[in-house]
């Protein structure tokens, strides 16, 4: 039997993990954090257990669905339709149906239909491959005009890219238009989204009990020292040899954690531009203004709202509120030396300023997760970049967020990726 050696147990490297022993593979899995899940990894905040990130599963998700399918959790699905605002001119508007959009002021009638038309265009594109050779705003003034890209486009564009919006392909806002659209298969185009009762800590403790229960050796709290020749993975002060190793982390972690690549591969793996996140969550005994997402267009300390607690029903959280504050940061952005406190301040005093009533004596709990590499930046012709899953070392192989060509790095994305390795492996 052959001995396979995973190292990151987020549910990409979980689901390969599965997904090999399904097929004999003697498979060990090493993850460094206490527990299973990478991005998708629940967390305490208060008295309550959620996701440490904001996540939604679209009817579309079909990978997702199939996870969900495996584990036996499908039974524990909630479906909501959701409401999207939007905060332009120091005011909040709804964004969540067609009667919204048509009622919204922030843009004429003139504008509305150019950026209708370029919503229902890029939904209707299916060769992704020449938007890779023209940048996104090349592509969205194009589409949507000068006037509605610089009011509609460019704040939703620094909001996720910074000012990497300016190397960014079309093929980016392409594939986030093609995800959402899928969302809002209603007549009346409103939203749809699903979630497994308890988070992803109902899904990532019941994936940990299938591992096992195939016969998965899970080893979490265990970091990897390096990857070398052999291949062995050095970890928890002994050396294992095994007959493929395959190494899941970012790009970045990964050309550290095997040093027996190739000067070519480590300088690929170095070059890829990563976006990080700094997300703030915090729980509070009212609602904020009922809507799930909302977007920022005039300056704020965070690049969005999402209020979770609109979306998931508040018994999940003893009839609070819990509520996210993302900011989409360059992996040097100083954010991520920035103190807790001040963080915390910064961020509330911003929720103020959008929401007036909003009152920061009333916060319960308030927490901070740091990530420097979520999702890499789709730049020109990006799909050529990426590097194979097969190094230049025998039997050790990279699959990692790098791979997800055009994608928008949700976990569907994850098992998407993680099903095109297996089919090279198996």
């Amino acid at each position: 039997m052959s001995r396979v050696a995973i190292v990151g147990g987020g549910v990409l490297g979980g689901w390969m993990a599965l997904r090999m022993a399904d097929e004999g593979f003697d498979v060990t899995l090493y993850e460094a954090s206490e527990t299973l899940g990478g991005l998708a990894a629940p967390w305490t905040i208060g008295d309550v257990t959620w996701d440490k990130h904001y996540h939604v599963t679209l009817a579309g998700d079909s990978f997702t669905l199939g996870l969900i399918d495996r584990l036996g959790l499908e039974s524990e699905m909630e479906w909501v339709e959701t409401r999207t605002g939007t905060w332009v001119n120091g005011e909040r508007y709804s964004m969540s149906n067609v009667l919204d959009y048509i009622r919204y002021p922030a843009l004429s009638v003139l504008d509305k239909a150019r950026l209708g038309y370029t919503i229902l265009a890029g939904a209707r594109i299916n060769d992704w491959k020449p938007l890779e050779q023209v940048t996104v705003e090349a592509w969205l003034r194009e589409k949507s005009g000068d006037r509605v890209f610089e009011s509609f486009w460019l704040p939703l564009l620094k909001s996720k890219l910074g000012d990497a919006y300016k190397q960014t392909s079309a093929a980016f806002i392409w594939m986030t238009i093609k995800r959402l659209y899928s969302a809002r298969g209603n007549s009346d185009k409103s939203e749809q989204f699903g979630y497994v009762h308890g988070g992803y800590a109902r899904t990532v403790e019941a994936l940990e009990k299938e591992l096992m229960a195939n016969g998965v050796a899970v080893h979490t709290g265990v970091a990897v020292v390096s990857v070398d020749d052999g291949p062995s993975v050095v970890a928890g002060g002994r050396a294992d040899t095994f007959d493929q190793v395959i190494v899941t982390t970012p790009p970045a972690i990964a050309a550290r954690l095997v040093p027996g690549l190739s000067e070519e591969e480590v300088q690929s793996l170095l070059d890829l531009d990563y976006q990080g996140i700094v997300c703030a969550s915090l729980l509070t005994p009212q609602p904020l203004d009922g809507y799930y997402l909302t977007y920022l267009y005039d300056e704020a300390p965070f690049t969005g709202v999402i209020e979770m607690s609109a979306f998931v029903d508040r018994s999940e959280f003893g009839g609070r509120s819990l509520i996210y504050l993302p900011r989409y940061s360059d992996p040097s952005d100083p954010i991520f030396q920035e103190s807790d406190e001040s963080i915390e301040r910064r961020f509330l005093d911003g929720l103020k300023e959008v929401y007036p009533y909003f009152d920061p004596s009333m916060v319960e709990a308030f927490k901070i997760s740091r990530v420097r590499h979520v999702f890499p930046v789709s730049t020109l012709g990006y799909s050529k970049k990426v590097l194979p899953f097969a190094t230049s070392m025998r039997g050790v192989a990279l699959v990692n967020s790098s791979q997800i060509v055009n994608g928008t790095l949700n976990v569907n994305d994850t098992l998407r990726l993680a099903e095109e390795a297996l089919a090279e492996f198996l």
